[in-house]
């Protein structure tokens, strides 16, 4: 199976994952610019005329000269699979590890207060925290948070976007030359 290609601008700054489907549209356009990493793949298609069977080798890391669309000025969208994986699957309140789906996504101020859908408003609760909290700040239910809310820089965002799957050691390391050390998803 071959693991998704990380999309780079013409910078160098990583951008988004890519399936290999797409990666080979990339190259079929001749959009790719220039390749990074160690890591290739060869991918064989169907047979041609002359009896011959299509092949195409791509790299892991890919530099593109669009941007992509999925990030708004360069932000990441607000993910339930990455906020928990951003607080390493822990309630902010309680300090309690939980599986997934026993988590929830709470906003510090109250979404009916104005508070915005952003990862410096989200914190990762356990649902009987969640439902504590209620509509209120943290303050106000006497809940302190046990860690501030942060917002995941792009880098940061692809590898815990890619916790849990596949990706390869030259991604990794690529991906980590970005992150603030402080910051860097386990």
């Amino acid at each position: 199976m071959v693991p998704h290609v990380l999309k780079i601008d013409l910078g160098g700054v990583p951008v988004e994952w890519l399936r290999w489907q797409e990666a080979v549209t990339l190259y079929a356009r001749e959009r790719v610019r220039w390749e990074a990493g160690e890591a290739r793949f060869r991918l064989h298609g169907g047979i041609r005329r002359d009896g011959t069977r299509s092949s195409m080798e791509i790299s892991s890391i890919i530099a593109v000269g669009d941007r992509s669309r999925r990030f708004e000025r360069g932000r990441p969208m607000v993910h339930n699979r990455i906020l928990f994986a951003r607080d390493r699957y822990v309630c902010l309140y309680c300090g309690e590890r939980f599986p997934a789906r026993e988590l929830t996504r709470d906003h510090v101020v109250p979404a009916s207060r104005g508070g915005r859908d952003v990862y410096t408003n989200l914190a990762t609760a356990c649902r009987a925290c969640n439902a504590r909290k209620d509509d209120r700040t943290p303050e106000e239910a006497r809940m302190p948070l046990l860690a501030l809310p942060y917002q995941p820089d792009m880098a940061s965002y692809l590898l815990l976007l890619a916790s849990g799957r596949r990706i390869t050691g030259c991604q990794q390391s690529f991906l980590e030359a970005f992150v603030d050390p402080r910051r860097r998803p386990s």
